[in-house]
């Protein structure tokens, strides 16, 4: 049977990803994010109970609540956009998390650098 991992090695693979990791619950409610070294979006450990909608401009709200609303409802599994941002292509996507039994549980938001990404060429299978 397989060792249940501690809180402390999640904690520690969330600060090592290369990416943001943010998590709202099914209440709209920003209940995590992952700090990490290089943040895109840097965040306030305050927003962490607060209503994810208070923490989007009031032009992108309605996206927002379009998002949550087809989460909720089944009618969506990931929700994607790509921006520039400080000379850097930033792309950001959404996907709803469920229980075993399918039931809507909260919203990750996972957000990436992808402008090296964009410049592979090729392959590379040998490590330099």
């Amino acid at each position: 049977m397989a060792e249940i991992v501690q809180e402390e090695v999640f904690k520690a693979i969330f600060e090592s990803m290369p990416a943001e990791v943010s998590f709202v619950d099914k209440e709209d409610k920003v209940a995590f994010f992952n700090k990490g070294m290089n943040r895109i979006f840097p965040r306030p450990e305050g927003i962490i109970g607060r209503p994810v909608q208070k923490c989007h401009p009031s032009k992108s709200l309605h996206v927002v609540e379009q998002i949550l609303q087809d989460f909720k409802d089944g009618k969506r599994d990931v929700a994607e956009f790509w921006i520039d941002h400080k000379d850097r292509k930033i792309l950001i996507r959404y996907f709803p998390v469920h229980n075993t039994d399918g039931q809507y549980l909260g919203t990750l938001e996972f957000t990436i650098d992808i402008t090296d990404i964009q410049r592979i060429t090729g392959e590379k299978r040998l490590l330099d």
